[in-house]
């Protein structure tokens, strides 16, 4: 006998009615899940071709060690150790054929300074590249952020050689005061320069900001995300560089990442994601969005990765340099390619 409807209602399915519920769970499961993913991470089989660059692994690894002994520690209260590393940084840009500069401003009786070099064309969208110098109170601070100062520094070397390939004027900016107490505030040194640009009226192509550059790990199940969801989107390896920015950067975040993936053998992903997300907006890029500049971050993740992140056990010796090189070489291509 066939079931009866119980006044109307609850009647069984008809059998030749079943095969629509595969097609039902794909519209309301499957297919906004992969939009989702799409939107979020990115994903791209194009890519760029290797370049014959080399990076030099011993300067990154000199300039981490400066930093993170010779300059211990670079917290806001320590101004020689502050000022004895924009002194090296300042060299560098020079040495690299940049055009150095400080961008100094007054806090607290104190006098603080962004270090810049200038490189490529003098007209045009300028391109900004930046890393904070300063460390987070008694750290030694290798990870956080000297790894990415000294991959702005091998990037200024690099461009220094080729400066003729470039279309864009770039900017190289060593900021101060990233750290706790000034995180989220205006006397961050990237907000200092990011207010300096747009009072001048600069017409700015892209900003890429550095930010922990030098933890990787093959480990399985040593890459953490801000949410569960974002498991099943992205490894749970820490062998990867990561790009972020907010939704409005996507187009950005997508240029970065297509210009860094394929120039070496080191992973690239991408997040878009909004920036109240935990970690989305936690480096200087942020400052670039209030002037309505779009900017990004490149990062090995920070916390969701490092056990040493903000502690006296980040230091020079638990860093991989050759992956850190690769970094150097994608974003130096991300650089010159950008259009």
């Amino acid at each position: 006998m066939e079931p009866k409807a119980i006044g109307g209602l609850f009647s069984l399915p008809d059998k030749h009615a079943l095969w629509r519920i595969p097609i039902v769970l794909l519209v309301i499961v499957v297919l906004p899940g992969c939009c989702a993913w799409v939107y979020v991470a990115q994903p791209t089989t194009r890519g760029a071709k290797t370049m014959d660059v080399q990076v030099d692994t011993d300067a990154l690894k000199a300039h981490v060690c400066f930093l993170s002994e010779d300059c211990f520690p670079r917290h806001s209260n320590n101004i020689a150790n502050l000022d004895r590393a924009a002194d090296r940084i300042r060299e560098a840009f020079a040495q690299a054929g940049a055009e150095p500069r400080d961008q100094t401003f007054e806090l607290e009786g104190n006098t603080y300074r962004n270090v810049i070099g200038r490189l490529g064309p003098a007209g045009g969208p300028v391109v900004v590249v930046g890393a904070h110098y300063d460390s987070c109170g008694l750290t030694p601070g290798a990870d956080d952020n000297a790894s990415a100062v000294a991959g702005l520094l091998e990037l200024a070397r690099l461009l220094g050689k080729d400066s003729d390939k470039l279309t864009r004027p770039v900017e190289l900016v060593a900021y101060t005061l990233e750290e706790p107490p000034y995180f989220a505030t205006a006397n961050m040194g990237s907000a200092r320069h990011a207010k300096a640009l747009g009072e001048a009226g600069t017409d700015v192509a892209a900003v890429i900001v550095l930010e922990m550059i030098g933890y990787f790990t093959d480990e399985r199940r040593t890459q953490r995300f801000p949410m569960r969801a974002l498991h099943l989107c992205y490894p749970s390896r820490g062998n990867f560089i990561g790009v972020v920015g907010r939704f409005a950067d996507r187009k950005l975040t997508k240029r970065v990442k297509v210009l860094m993936k394929g120039v070496t053998p080191l992973k690239v992903c991408s997040l878009n994601a909004p920036a109240k997300l935990p970690g989305v907006d936690f480096s200087d890029h942020r400052n670039y969005w209030s002037e309505g500049y779009s900017a990004v971050m490149i990062t090995d993740t920070a916390f969701y990765r490092n056990p040493n992140y903000h502690e006296l056990t980040d230091t020079w010796d638990t860093l991989d340099y050759t992956r850190m090189a690769c970094v150097v070489q994608a974003v130096l291509n991300a650089v010159i390619a950008l259009p």
